[in-house]
């Protein structure tokens, strides 16, 4: 199999070459594919890379959404992803036609979104934002204004206790964060007195009331690297754990598993991916993303406004 994956790696790295392409990939692939990808981050860092890039074709190994926000940003360059049924279950918990009819009872509210939603709701949206941002581009409107934060009420409720606001949000959940026990933490903070507990947003707030850090992805892999502790508890998706064993090797990272028959915490849509169908996709351009040219204009309105509040 690691002879398997050699070769794959060294066909897909021949591929980039010849047909100048990139592979841009999330914190949560699996570790070949990380390593195998010219940039590896969080969302923000994604789109950040999704718009400087010079490549012809953009590989996007991550899910739906992200390849959707790339192509927005390039919608010139040839956007390829994996798995086309890649999703996420955050985005599909806010239908965009159940979101407009909400956003229609609430005229006078603006929408601030999470980039964890369908472009069809980022055409809805005054501002997109990701957990690495979110109370800066909160904060950027007058305390007066009345807010939607959508779709994720767990980092919609964090915002909210972090910065005063009211903001009135929208009931969806990654079903990754969201399904973290309480009692698998507190166990394994009895368990492991030494260990810090570190946790993304979009984790319920009785967790968050209990780490020693909050953070996006990109947070909690700095956190980890410069803080001085050597063990920490790590709640949130599992691929992570890959960059964080790269960036400090001597320091022990425990994931606060998803049941209590599992000891991983994965999110099933991003481990769709593969190598073996990365390499089919930079092989054959497919599967490949579009959008209709009208959705890529509005859509793209408030992730810009999102990029510029972000330097």
């Amino acid at each position: 199999m690691i002879g398997k994956t050699t070769k794959l790696i060294e066909r897909i790295q021949r591929l980039k070459r010849d047909k100048n392409a990139v592979i841009l990939a999330h914190y949560y692939q699996v570790p070949e594919i990380q390593d195998v990808a010219d940039f590896v981050g969080d969302s923000l860092g994604l789109s950040q890379n999704a718009l400087n890039t010079n490549a012809s074709i953009i590989v996007f190994a991550g899910v739906h959404f992200m390849a959707e926000t790339a192509k927005i940003l390039n919608p010139n360059k040839k956007v390829l992803i994996p798995d086309l049924m890649a999703g996420c279950s955050l985005a599909d918990s806010c239908p965009a036609d159940k979101f407009a009819s909400f956003k229609k009872m609430n005229p006078d509210h603006l929408v601030i979104s999470y980039i964890n939603c369908s472009a069809a709701v980022k055409t809805m949206s005054d501002v997109i934002c990701t957990s690495s941002n979110a109370i800066t581009i909160v904060e950027s409107f007058p305390k007066e204004q009345k807010l939607i934060f959508a779709p994720d009420k767990n980092l919609g409720r964090y915002i909210n206790a972090k910065t005063g606001r009211n903001m009135l949000l929208w009931d969806g959940s990654c079903e990754v964060h969201d399904m973290i026990k309480v009692e698998a933490v507190i166990k394994m903070k009895a368990d492991n007195p030494d260990a810090l507990l570190i946790a993304h947003p979009e984790c319920k707030a009785i967790i968050l009331e209990l780490a020693d850090y909050i953070g996006s992805t990109t947070g909690l892999l700095n956190f980890t690297e410069k803080n001085s502790a050597t063990k920490f508890i790590v709640a949130t998706e599992t691929g992570i754990l890959h960059q964080m064993k790269k960036t400090s090797p001597y320091k022990e990272f425990l994931i606060v598993p998803s049941d209590s028959t599992c000891s991983c915490n994965d999110c099933p849509y991003m481990k769709m991916n593969t190598i073996e169908k990365l390499y089919n996709c930079l092989k054959t351009e497919i599967p490949e993303i579009t959008l209709p040219e009208d959705v890529i204009e509005m859509a793209k309105k408030p992730i810009m406004r999102m990029l510029e509040l972000s330097v």
